[in-house]
């Protein structure tokens, strides 16, 4: 980042920042305060006013509610709500117990509505600022892939970011590389070896360049390695996180304990779904599938019907398409919203999945990616999850290579903090239309051409 665009960023969160804690310290010292606190007591008021702060800082850090180039103005506004919307009720909870009671909450409501205006007057204003006062980079990608057009089109939504200049093939790095990478602010490694790059990596770094790379699967596996200082040569031991037994009994506990809580609470969605969906077409309410989870082993995965009956004929797989005419009505509400997968916290409750780990995947899938890439298998020693980093961080039509990218980051990272910041990202991907587009027909139909090509890469 440049100096510009870090001056920039930093004037933004500071003024959003001021903005939320000013209305929450107003509605603090002139209600809630007065009836909680004595006049003498600053110390209440000062402990409750740095617990905001930090809350409301760590979880906008959590959401990315800060990042005001990098999403649409909507997905900025509703992660400052998801914020200072959750840092307001946790302070609620804390003036109900200190005064042993309820304590209004209409004053709060009114403090919310105020952080409201103030996010979507910021994300209006602040995004054609930083946009006007920050240029884009100018970016050099550097593809050692055929598919590199495809890598580009992702761009098109974040163009005041990036300014992609040049795409060069990787046999550039065979001659003068300086003069061709020289120029340029950013940039990007598309599907180049760690061989290939390394040198360039140094140059860039010592230019103090952006620097960007799509990751092998064999550099995503070194973040499972920690150092170990046994001599004075270091060293680094794979730690095998999935397979720590207190991290998986805690993780289990959780697993009943969320599950049963959260069928108790959306029984009344639940019914109301079943009910829609026995209603528009009289077919069955839940879908049934066969799917691989850990270990390779093949459960029943339950969903509510989003599509017509026997949508699959003879239970051939057929990639849902943006607009297929096979979702219903209530299918289409269901998707978007993700009730569809509601069900699987009965799976979940029966131990066939957990609240967080890769999605399981049907058994024919599974043969077929292992097949174009070895590696596809290594999600199996984990068990398959309702959410996780592929959820969150993908979408419905990311390639399967893409997945298995993020799912292994997940693996090799695995912990209780991770798995609690991951559940809460779910509660904001949820309300995010994006990550459930579906594939378009032509990408339908070349889904897996992708992972071949990026299979000759890695070897």
């Amino acid at each position: 980042m440049n100096n510009r665009k870090f001056a920039l960023s930093m004037i933004m969160k500071f003024s959003i920042f001021a903005l939320q804690f000013g209305f929450f310290a107003m509605v603090l010292f002139q209600y809630y305060g007065p009836r909680l606190f004595r006049r003498a007591d600053s110390i209440g008021y000062a402990v409750t006013l740095i617990l905001y702060a930090i809350v409301y800082v760590a979880l906008g850090n959590l959401f990315r509610a800060f990042k005001i180039t990098d999403y649409s103005i909507a997905e900025t506004i509703f992660s400052q709500f998801l914020s200072f919307g959750m840092a307001d009720l946790l302070l609620y909870g804390e003036f109900c117990m200190i005064r042993h009671n309820y304590v209004n909450l209409i004053p709060g409501i009114l403090t919310v509505l105020c952080q409201l205006l103030a996010a979507a007057c910021w994300a209006l204003v602040g995004k054609r600022f930083t946009i006007a006062f920050g240029k884009p980079e100018k970016t050099l990608v550097i593809s050692g892939a055929d598919n590199v057009n495809e890598f580009l089109q992702k761009f098109d939504k974040i163009g005041h970011i990036f300014t992609i200049e040049k795409v060069v093939s990787a046999d550039i790095l065979k001659g003068d590389w300086k003069k061709e990478v020289a120029p340029y602010q950013a940039v990007i490694f598309y599907e180049v070896s760690s061989k290939k790059r390394s040198e360039v990596i140094w140059y860039c770094m010592q230019s103090r360049k952006s620097l960007y790379i799509t990751p092998q699967l064999s550099e995503i596996t070194m973040e499972g390695f920690g150092a170990r200082h046994l001599i004075d040569t270091p060293m680094m031991k794979y730690e095998y996180r999935s397979e720590r037994f207190w991290y998986n009994l805690v993780k289990r506990v959780v697993d009943i304990l969320l599950s049963l809580t959260a069928l108790i609470l959306l029984s009344p969605l639940l019914l109301l779904t079943a009910l829609a969906i026995k209603l528009e077409d009289r077919g069955p309410v839940f879908y049934k599938q066969k799917r691989c989870t850990k270990n390779g082993e093949v459960f029943e995965i339950l969903k509510f019907r989003s599509m017509i009956v026997d949508a699959e004929k003879g239970g051939k797989s057929i990639p849902c398409r943006s607009g297929d005419p096979r979702i219903t009505r209530v299918g289409r509400v269901i998707r978007k919203l993700r009730i569809d997968e509601f069900p699987q916290i009965i799976n979940v409750l029966k131990g066939d999945m957990s609240i967080v780990g890769p999605r399981p995947e049907r058994i024919e899938h599974v043969e077929e990616y292992t097949k174009e890439i070895p590696e596809f298998s290594y999600r199996l020693r984990v068990k398959g999850g309702l959410t996780g980093y592929a959820q969150i961080y993908g979408k419905y039509n990311t390639s399967p290579y893409d997945k298995l990218r993020l799912d292994l980051q997940y693996i090799e990272k695995q912990s209780i903090l991770l798995d609690l910041k991951l559940i809460l990202l779910t509660i904001k991907i949820m309300f995010v239309p994006e990550s459930t587009e579906g594939f378009t027909e032509e990408k339908s139909a070349q889904m897996t051409e992708k992972t071949k090509s990026i299979n000759e890469i890695e070897e």
